[in-house]
């Protein structure tokens, strides 16, 4: 295996995991649950789950009214695009 593809399989793992994160928190949350840890719905996005956290919070429609989700998922995209681009064209 060569190191784009590492990255490739590591990069839809953790979106697919954020996601679905994402998802468990909004049913605990409906059935008034232990809930997981904003810090760790935010710390998953900023470790390459970015599209997940978005997806999870558009389908789950979940933390789309807390301003740090929806600018901080947001400003998370574009950084990590930016590096992408940078890193595929430096």
């Amino acid at each position: 295996m060569n190191l784009p593809h590492i990255v490739l399989i590591y990069l839809v793992s953790i979106n697919v995991v954020t996601f679905f994160m994402y998802g468990i928190d909004k049913w605990k949350a409906k059935k008034s649950r232990w809930r997981i840890r904003e810090a760790a719905l935010l710390g998953l996005a900023v470790l390459g789950g970015s599209m997940g956290a978005w997806l999870g919070m558009k389908v789950w429609h979940h933390k789309t009214l807390h301003k740090k989700f929806r600018f901080g998922v947001l400003a998370i995209i574009i950084i990590q695009l930016s590096i992408i681009v940078y890193l595929l064209y430096k």
